[in-house]
């Protein structure tokens, strides 16, 4: 939860930053030999979102396992003391 806050932050820094930017500190580019700013950053914005995604999901699935390999752990230990093993 922690590095999910932290990432939230940064990312919304990061926006906050490129929306403060005013378009004259830009540096001049010969017309048409660079994408624009949106397109880039929306690029960006996908790949980043796609990495909190992944991470979130292996996260969750690392949970899953974990809790499932203790509800394990549980029922086995409550059939030896069932069963007086």
């Amino acid at each position: 939860m922690r590095k999910l806050t932290l990432t939230a932050a940064a990312l919304a820094a990061i926006c906050g930053a490129a929306l403060a930017t005013p378009a004259l500190a830009v540096p001049a580019s010969p017309a048409g030999v660079t994408a624009p700013d949106s397109a880039v950053s929306t690029v960006q914005m996908s790949r980043m979102e796609h990495r909190m995604h992944r991470r979130h999901m292996e996260r969750r699935m690392m949970r899953r396992h974990m809790e499932r390999r203790a509800m394990r752990r549980h029922m086995m230990r409550r059939h030896m003391m069932r069963h007086g093993m």
